[in-house]
């Protein structure tokens, strides 16, 4: 139904696909691995029952800024992406979109989801420009760095410290421990997404973690994910989280060691098929959550 919904856009302008798959509507893992840790922290916040507003707001800040983020990530890799056999076809790649609507782009959806933004508090309202921050430089960071997936890491988790201080007023120190968790997280299944594009990155010079790893990528990323799980424990036990979540996360270790062991081969699809199996493992944590706070005495 969603994919007949967007390809229906056709009807109504001619490139209206164009600027679907610039955003990268047409496919939804970015939405949903920045989604599940976004609602983490604002069911977290709420104690599981978060205020309406804030529930459409963050729901609607995750749609807006992935949207945002995968423009300006186009954008920057404008003359990268027709070298990589993956992304040659994309919208400013093929020249189908110009770079000047790509900013205009942008433009829209970020002022889009500041306007939600304007909704909450000022606490909120500030944290938001780091989060603008953090989206509109990831891209450019492989240029200079082997860490862009830390820096993606950081964006991906901004959502986390708002959604508590939207929902509560105040940010907490233990919050913190699953913003950590989160950037933990996200280096390692986007490093599987690196190791995907990594010969093609090699020959046209930009950087990853897959690249800077080696041989000790699979070895590093199931060290990141266990990290990320104890971070989660402890954040469990600061906020009081019973049986559900943790079950929630045994699921979540499970979803890991099955992308372990699918890649150890290397091939480039497995790795790009564990990459978007992570997003089982971020929905698993989240009905623990629910069904933890839902099911309470």
């Amino acid at each position: 139904m969603y994919t007949r919904l967007l390809h229906s856009l056709n009807r109504l302008h001619p490139r209206a696909w164009d600027f679907v798959q610039l955003m990268r509507l047409d496919k939804p893992i970015g939405i949903y691995l920045l989604l599940w840790p976004t609602l983490w922290a604002l069911w977290v916040a709420a104690e599981g029952v978060p205020s309406a507003k804030n529930l459409f707001i963050f729901v609607m800040g995750v749609f807006l800024m992935r949207a945002a983020g995968c423009v300006i990530n186009d954008y920057a890799d404008r003359h990268f992406d027709g070298h990589v056999s993956r992304t040659k076809a994309r919208p400013l790649a093929s020249g189908k979109v110009q770079p000047r609507e790509a900013l205009i782009l942008f433009a829209v959806l970020v002022a889009l989801s500041f306007a939600l933004v304007l909704f909450t508090n000022a606490s909120t309202l500030w944290l938001s420009f780091g989060g603008l921050a953090l989206a509109a430089c990831y891209p450019f960071m492989k240029r200079y760095t082997f860490y862009p997936q830390v820096v993606l890491g950081a964006a991906f988790s901004w959502g986390m410290p708002m959604a508590f201080t939207a929902e509560t007023g105040s940010l907490p120190p233990e919050a913190w421990l699953l913003y950590i968790a989160n950037l933990l997280w996200t280096v390692a299944y986007d490093t599987y997404y690196a190791m995907a594009d990594r010969e093609d990155d090699l020959k046209i010079g930009v950087r990853s973690t897959a690249i800077l790893f080696g041989d000790a990528d699979r070895l590093i990323i199931v060290i990141l994910q266990g990290l990320a799980l104890l971070c989660l424990l402890l954040a469990a036990a600061r906020f009081e989280l019973g049986l559900y979540f943790h079950l929630g996360l045994l699921v979540a270790a499970g979803c890991f060691a099955w992308e372990f062991h699918k890649t150890r081969n290397r091939k480039p699809m497995a790795c790009f098929n564990a990459f978007l199996h992570n997003h089982w493992a971020g929905l698993a944590i989240f009905i623990g959550l629910v069904f933890d706070y839902a099911l309470r005495g």
